[in-house]
Formats: C-alpha cells, structure tokens, sequence
C-alpha cells in the first residue's frame, strides 16, 4: 500500500529513527497536528468529575471503576502507572539499542 499519492510506499519506509525523516512532511504535520488536537480537546476533564489527576471518563466510561474500594483503586492505579514506566524503560531501551548500532 501506499502512505501517500505521490506512490511512496509502506515499504520504502525505514525502521526505527530514520522513518522520521522519511515520513513526507505533510504526514509528519498530520501526526503532530492529530496529537494536539487530542491533547487540547479530547483527553481533558470536561464535567469536573476526575477523582484523580488522568480521570477521563468524564462521567461516560466505567467499566465498574466505582464498584471497587479506595484500597484497590489505588492498588489498580499504581499497578498502571508501573506498566507504564516499563514500556517507557522498554521503548528506551529499544531506542539505545538502535543508535548503538551493533558495535558493542
């Protein structure tokens, strides 16, 4: 498939850092411009309700969040904060790997 209309393909689009530059400048604006859009007006506490500080259900979503006692939400949200700081900690590691280059 195609990633644009000028015919530049998926396939012709490096792994890792160098996709950056090859990404056509329009798409690379797309990303930026999508994620801003998320940031400012979607992941935000509209209704005032968030217990907490990342609470974006906004009175729409629960998932049965509010059966749970205060002693495991809190046990819930560390748990989630910890998986994120492992794929943090993965992704870095993934990145370092890269530029080393296999020279190691």
């Amino acid at each position: 498939g195609d990633i644009d209309y000028s015919g530049t393909a998926f396939d012709s689009i490096p792994n890792g850092w160098a996709a950056i530059s090859a990404i056509p400048s329009a798409g690379l604006a797309q990303l930026v411009l999508f994620v801003g859009f998320l940031e400012l007006g979607v992941m935000k506490d509209v209704t005032g309700e968030a217990e907490f500080v990342g609470d974006f259900r906004n009175g729409a979503l629960d998932f049965g969040w509010d059966t749970f006692d205060e002693e495991t939400k809190l046990s819930k949200r560390g748990i989630e904060l910890n998986n994120g700081r492992a794929a943090m900690m993965g992704i870095l590691g993934l990145m370092v790997h890269e530029q080393l280059g296999g020279s190691v």
